[in-house]
């Protein structure tokens, strides 16, 4: 198989599917070549291999929910693990992917207990059987200024009103706080109210 490995030229959140289906063969390959692009994420799921840009929008929103949701479980005193987008996957689930944030709570297991996922421009619940098939207890979903929280029941998700892994986190609070224009007055009243 032969990738083009000329410069691409994507602009802010845009989403590309590669026509076909693809073996897990196919799939690394072309994941090694676009390892050296900066800004973009391919992603696997059941031979379908998509390609999403990374703009700065979308990185602003995604730093800003980590720096908070840590911020949250340092002053609640939770042991947890941040493992940013680091890859998850599995070549027996045909299955592989990054999530915007992702933390193991309490311990390190085989997968995070909590993914965040931030989408821009597109998203819809089907993308949470890319989770559901390594067990991911919880997703949260950004999109159109607020999150859909996910938890995993049995074998498949159920949204839920609030996390039932923080459930002393304040929802309103924090969308309030990552809608801000200032980020210093964000940080400020997010910790001002949580503590």
């Amino acid at each position: 198989m032969t990738v083009a490995t000329s410069p691409l030229t994507l602009s802010e959140s845009q989403n590309f599917i590669l026509p076909g289906r693809h073996s897990w063969e196919d799939f690394k390959t072309i994941q090694a070549v676009m390892e050296q692009r900066s800004g973009l994420r391919t992603t696997y799921f059941d031979g379908v291999i998509e390609f999403m840009t990374l703009g700065e929008y979308h990185e602003s929103i995604k730093t800003i929910i980590g720096f908070l949701i840590e911020y949250y479980l340092f002053s609640q005193s939770i042991e947890f693990f941040p493992a940013g987008s680091a890859t998850r996957e599995s070549r027996e689930k045909l299955v592989s992917f990054e999530p915007d944030e992702s933390y193991y709570l309490g311990e390190k297991k085989e997968h995070p207990d909590l993914a965040i996922e931030v989408n821009v421009t597109s998203g819809t619940p089907k993308e949470l059987e890319k989770y559901q098939r390594l067990g991911i207890q919880e997703v949260w979903m950004w999109q159109d200024k607020k999150f859909s929280i996910y938890s995993l029941e049995g074998d498949h998700y159920q949204e839920i009103p609030t996390s039932k892994l923080l459930p002393g986190l304040n929802f309103s609070l924090l969308e309030e706080c990552i809608l801000m224009p200032s980020r210093l007055e964000a940080i400020q009243r997010f910790t001002a109210q949580s503590k």
